[in-house]
């Protein structure tokens, strides 16, 4: 039986280059893969954008109302045997499409390697990442360091240079004003701690 991995990380934790990696080593042994994204993730459009500046054309964008069961059906039927699917930013996906990718690989055996983030700028779980912690057989973080040189776990939005700690969930990187900062626990607090300060 395949199993379903989920392989998450801070920001700037190499997610998405190692997933091109993975990739990679699948077709150079003549394997077929199939790589995914969801819609929200605008960055890159059609692509896997890594910051080192590796791409990778996308197989298929997943909307909110797609069944992922079915569309994987389809392009089994169109273009022949899935090796293994791969899929980016899996942290904007459903709770219901985490739970379709884990039976396709229980019952169709075919290996899903999940790409994405933990918690948002907020320290708050995203849905399909929190359906991953409790659903995948296999789950690795993928570590990486705050500016301060310690192990870091969360991540910072920035707006115009400037650290924020409210707002939308979701506000993509690169877009507009908006970046983000992997930071360990204490600098997170610290920085949270000024911006709280500059509120009053």
């Amino acid at each position: 039986m395949a199993k379903l991995y989920f392989r998450y990380g801070a920001m700037n934790s190499g997610k998405s280059t190692h997933l091109m990696q993975v990739a990679y080593n699948y077709e150079e042994r003549g394997m077929k893969i199939l790589l995914i994204k969801p819609k929200t993730d605008i960055k890159g459009g059609k692509k896997v954008v890594s910051r080192l500046g590796v791409t990778r054309e996308v197989d298929m964008i997943l909307d909110t109302p797609d069944d992922i069961i079915e569309k994987v059906e389809e392009w089994i039927k169109i273009n022949g045997k899935i090796d293994c699917i791969l899929a980016d930013e899996i942290q904007f996906l459903k709770k219901y499409h985490i739970n379709q990718l884990f039976k396709i690989a229980v019952t169709k055996d075919i290996p899903v390697i999940c790409y994405g983030l933990r918690t948002d700028f907020q320290m708050n779980g995203f849905e399909g990442s929190e359906r991953l912690l409790l659903l995948a057989h296999s789950i690795e973080e993928m570590k990486t360091i705050c500016t301060c040189g310690r192990k870091a776990i969360l991540n910072g939005r920035k707006i115009n240079g400037q650290y924020v700690f409210e707002g939308e969930q979701v506000a993509i990187d690169a877009q507009g004003e908006v970046e983000y900062q992997s930071l360990c626990g204490d600098c997170y607090y610290k920085l949270k701690a000024e911006y709280e300060k500059s509120l009053r």
